[in-house]
Formats: C-alpha cells, sequence, structure tokens
C-alpha cells in the first residue's frame, strides 16, 4: 500500500475510554426513571428522545444531560422532582469531567508513528469544548499534527476535511472503533480504514451485518496490530 499521507485517529474508544463512562451513568438514570415506565424500555425511550434531538444538540455529554431531562419530563408526564432533575445535571457535570486514560498501547503507537514522521491527526465528532477539553486530559495531545472536531462523520465531512488538508483519499487512513462513522464513509470513499473493536459501543453507532458486505477495510484488535499494519 501507498504511504499515507494523513493517518487519523478517532478519539472516544479508540485514544480513551468513553462509552462505558455513559453506560454507568444510564444505568444510574434507569434507577432514578424507573418510577415512571417499564424498566425493560426505558433504554428505548431514552434513545428516541437523543435521536429525535440529534440535529439541535449534537453529540456528547451536554447532549445526553438535555435528552436525560427531556425523557424524564415527558415519562413523568412532568412530575419529575427537582432532586431527580438535579441528580442528572451532577451526573452530566461528571461526564464531562472524567479522568482521561489512554487506552493501553495508544500513547506506545502514536510515539512510533510520530518517530517514523507520518503526520497525525485527531479526527472525531461531537462538542468542541468537551473534546478539546478530553484531548487535553489525555496528555496525548502532543502527538498530534492536526486536530479536526466535527458536528458529524460522513463522507461529505470526510471529503471536505481532506479537500482542505490537500490530501487525496487513496493517502489517507482512519483509524476508529465505530463502523458507522470511522469505517463506512471512509471506505466509501476509497480512503483507507482500520477498524479497532470496542467492547462497548453505543447503539447509534452499530451497523447491520449486510451494510458491510463488499466494504474494503482492515480489522486491528490492538493499537499494536494497527501499528504492524501501518508499517
Amino acid at each position: 500500500m501507498p504511504t499515507p499521507q494523513l493517518i487519523a485517529f478517532d478519539a472516544d474508544d479508540t485514544l480513551w475510554p468513553n462509552q462505558p463512562h455513559f453506560d454507568a451513568a444510564e444505568a444510574e438514570i434507569h434507577a432514578l426513571l424507573a418510577p415512571y415506565g417499564d424498566p425493560a424500555r426505558l433504554g428505548e425511550a431514552i434513545y428516541a428522545v437523543q435521536r429525535r434531538n440529534m440535529s439541535l444538540f449534537g453529540y456528547g455529554a451536554k447532549s445526553f444531560m438535555l435528552c436525560i431531562i427531556e425523557a424524564a419530563l415527558e415519562l413523568s408526564a412532568g412530575a419529575v422532582p427537582g432532586r431527580d432533575i438535579q441528580r442528572v445535571l451532577e451526573l452530566g457535570k461528571r461526564l464531562l469531567s472524567f479522568p482521561i486514560e489512554p487506552l493501553p498501547g495508544v500513547p506506545e503507537a502514536l510515539a512510533a508513528l510520530k518517530q517514523r514522521g507520518r503526520p497525525l491527526m485527531v479526527f472525531t465528532k461531537g462538542d468542541l469544548f468537551d473534546q478539546e477539553s478530553k484531548l487535553a486530559r489525555s496528555g496525548l495531545g502532543d502527538f498530534f499534527d492536526y486536530v479536526e472536531i466535527v458536528s458529524e462523520k460522513d463522507e461529505a465531512t470526510y471529503r471536505r476535511v481532506l479537500a482542505r488538508h490537500r490530501v487525496p483519499p487513496a493517502a489517507f487512513v482512519m483509524v476508529g472503533n465505530s463502523l458507522k462513522s470511522d469505517v463506512l464513509p471512509v471506505a466509501r470513499l476509497g480512503a483507507r480504514a482500520i477498524h479497532v473493536p470496542y467492547h462497548a459501543t453505543w447503539v447509534h453507532e452499530e451497523v447491520p451485518a449486510e451494510q458491510l458486505t463488499g466494504v474494503n477495510f482492515q480489522t486491528a484488535a490492538s493499537m499494536a496490530d494497527v501499528l504492524a499494519l501501518l508499517a
């Protein structure tokens, strides 16, 4: 394969854990909202509110917090007490400030690529302030030449970012855990996608198996494997 001109890494659940923090917060939310609905369907109700508001709130902890408050008001018909709303706010603040610890092998892989002289980019979606804060807390910022924080990761966004950096798709590599955001749009552009699965995935990022038929991408079990694929 040709030497890449730009190697991009997703952030959440690729460079550091993220979804487990949201899963833990949602478990607390389920306990909080259990009096107002069928416990087995609370997850569906919350996701329905999130999906409805994505075009307004985008992704991230702030969006999550607003959607939980809206879901609580809907499920309780407005009867949810203020102390429960306060608890949701506290959980949201926790999601905006949890310690960032790089996943195993991440600093070593980035250091090795940097030593090889490969231009590196963080390419993530979500709230600008939140993602910038996570990168700063991670201690990984100095490894990257570029940071792109976008509202959505689709073909149009990838095409626009590559054009701005003057990198043709054939010379671009995207490494990430999400088939929906990091693999499918990249592969469809003719760029190289490396999927690094993570044990926790938000339902919104799940992709039916049939959508992967004929899609050309690579899979790595670890960052060491990513480094080997990029050797």
